[in-house]
């Protein structure tokens, strides 16, 4: 065998205990007549000792050649150490080496395999194999196995069963660009990746599986930022037999027992806010509720005092930023051009400092007294010290340049406290969103959304005003799961595709499948899917999911370390009846 134990394992009750290591070496103290080697391994780090004295003369020879990285395996005796290491758990002790065997030499790395590394994200992402080696990644992949397991024992003890479904599936629109693979075998057609495995679980509903869940890779070739990859996992879910509450009392009981067994912490409350709340009070629908700073609507008390931009605005809103009063005119300046960046896309923003002795100033005090000021201050709840900011604008857009303030503002101020964990569940969705591009309605979620009970008559008159029968679940303002009650009757789903402008051809199809499978006795269904690699994220205190991905792709969608993708040569081209059409 390779090794007795492993490098995080011997303590001082193995003293005199004969063992066999092996693993990497982290690094080599050459004294000259003494070497010492720290050895590593994925459970920790154990030091090694040679000294002319008690080492064969060839073994200290061969120590003393060691470089970083370099694989070993070495024999010895476990002994006390003369100077202890308190900051890890074998410190205690140290191997007097007897024999020791390179198994592999290795070259010098790119980078320094530590916690603090010298390495920048490109060369790491190049060399990810070398970078999993260090504690940071390495720790963020197990974390990533231990929220896996707890998921797979909590909803298996909840008679849920694991089921896999195809990824060579059919090109279905759900609201991103679809990764397609050509059939060598049907010439000129394509699978396409699924975005989710959606059709697939109802149609197991159908079939009575009853509770199915499936952690599965999902694909959407779309844009990318730090949080998203083009190949991601999902938590996925659907149960039948049920309503809204059975799914949300499941998933809350879920994400509870996730806090509990993962983080230790105890939640009690997962409030609940209505989609047409948490954008007029956060203008974002995964609000972050660790912290205030919520909208103030100030259109009643800022207009028609003969300010132009606030009265030619469709939404006049603020936010009292707690202590921002202390703030310089030049910090506010940095804050003004910060809302102005292409990112953000506001035109300026005004500004009212509320002073220890109740009085104000702002940036418009040409326009607004101290009565109108001070309405501003009870609108947005502003307290002496505080700083009003105020934005204006189209209502949509002003809400979202306001909610990235607010969030930018919140990690300036330290309110983002990862170990603190605020859950929400957002509700009642609207159904339908217009598309100015297409100039017609699609589906907020998809198109298999049910509408609210009793709301299915306003497609007709309002479809705009329909709620849809969704929930988002929020965790530290992150959308961490979604889902929704289905339709699950023929015509009420061809109802719902004629008002997404399908033809009745069209719908069958790209669905005909599953409208006839509705034929055959469809329960009432509903499900939600979880985005593990954010989950395991947030759940580990960060919000970027790249390290708990064993080997995630950069903001191009590209491998660094296999160069992927590639181009493929033209006997492949050929047999797939592909011809390229590149853009010059």
């Amino acid at each position: 065998m390779y090794r007795s134990h492993n490098c995080g394992e011997l303590r001082a009750s193995h003293t005199n205990t004969e063992i066999t290591l092996a693993g990497w070496v982290q690094g080599v103290r050459d004294k000259g007549f003494m070497v010492y080697v720290d050895l590593r391994d994925r459970y920790g780090i154990t030091q090694l000792y040679f000294d002319e004295e008690q080492t064969n003369k060839k073994v200290l020879e061969t120590a003393q050649k060691l470089g970083r990285e370099f694989v070993i395996q070495v024999k010895g005796k476990v002994q006390e150490r003369a100077s202890k290491n308190p900051n890890i758990p074998t410190g205690d002790i140290e191997v007097l080496v007897s024999d020791l065997t390179i198994l592999n030499k290795a070259k010098l790395p790119p980078f320094t395999i530590e916690d603090k590394t010298d390495g920048g994200e490109d060369i790491r992402m190049k060399y990810r194999y070398l970078d999993i080696r260090r504690n940071p990644v390495k720790n963020s992949l197990i974390f990533r196995h231990k929220v896996t397991q707890e998921v797979r024992n909590y909803l298996s003890n909840a008679s849920f069963i694991e089921v896999e479904t195809p990824y060579l599936i059919k090109s279905t629109p759900e609201g991103a660009r679809d990764f397609v693979v050509p059939s060598r075998m049907n010439e000129g057609q394509f699978y396409a990746l699924p975005q989710s495995p959606q059709t697939f679980k109802q149609l197991l509903m159908v079939g009575g599986m009853d509770k199915y869940f499936q952690i599965v890779k999902c694909f959407r070739d779309e844009d990318l930022r730090a949080d998203r990859q083009p190949e991601f996992t999902q938590i996925d879910c659907e149960m039948a037999f049920i309503e809204q509450e059975d799914i949300i009392n499941t998933f809350e009981g879920l994400t509870r027992h996730l806090l509990k067994e993962i983080n230790g912490v105890e939640v009690d409350k997962f409030p609940r806010m209505l989609y047409d709340d948490a954008m007029r009070l956060y203008g974002n629908d995964k609000p972050d509720i660790r912290f205030g700073m919520q909208f103030g609507e100030l259109n009643q008390v800022a207009q028609h005092k003969d300010f132009g931009v606030f009265n030619n605005a469709e939404l006049v809103v603020g936010i009292a930023v707690p202590g921002g009063n202390s703030y310089t005119r030049k910090e506010i300046d940095k804050l003004i051009s910060w809302v102005k960046r292409p990112q953000v896309g506001a035109l300026g923003m005004v500004y009212c400092r509320y002073n220890d002795d109740g009085s104000f100033k702002s940036s418009v005090d040409k326009f607004y007294d101290q009565d109108d000021l001070a309405k501003w201050a009870e609108v947005t709840g502003a307290k002496p010290g505080d700083l009003i900011c105020v934005l204006s604008g189209d209502k949509n857009k002003v809400r979202a340049q306001l909610s990235a303030l607010r969030m930018e503002l919140s990690e300036r101020l330290g309110l983002r406290k990862p170990n603190e964990f605020a859950p929400l569940w957002v509700i009642d969705f609207p159904l339908l969103e217009w598309d100015e591009d297409t100039e017609r309605y699609h589906a907020m979620h998809h198109p298999f959304t049910s509408p609210k009970p009793g709301q299915i008559e306003l497609l007709k008159t309002d479809p705009g005003a329909v709620k849809a029968n969704a929930y988002d679940l929020v965790l530290n303002g992150n959308e961490i799961g979604g889902g929704s009650i289905r339709i699950h009757d023929k015509e009420t789903q061809a109802l719902m595709f004629d008002y997404l402008g399908f033809t009745e051809e069209e719908a069958k199809a790209q669905f005909g499948f599953l409208m006839d499978a509705f034929q055959y006795g469809a329960p009432p269904h509903g499900g939600l899917a979880f985005g593990l690699d954010r989950l395991v994220a947030i759940l580990g205190g960060q919000e970027t999911i790249r390290d708990y991905i064993a080997f995630p792709k950069n903001n191009a969608g590209r491998d660094v370390m296999i160069d992927a993708p590639a181009p493929i040569d033209d006997e492949q081209l050929t047999e797939l009846s592909l011809k390229l059409n590149l853009k010059s």
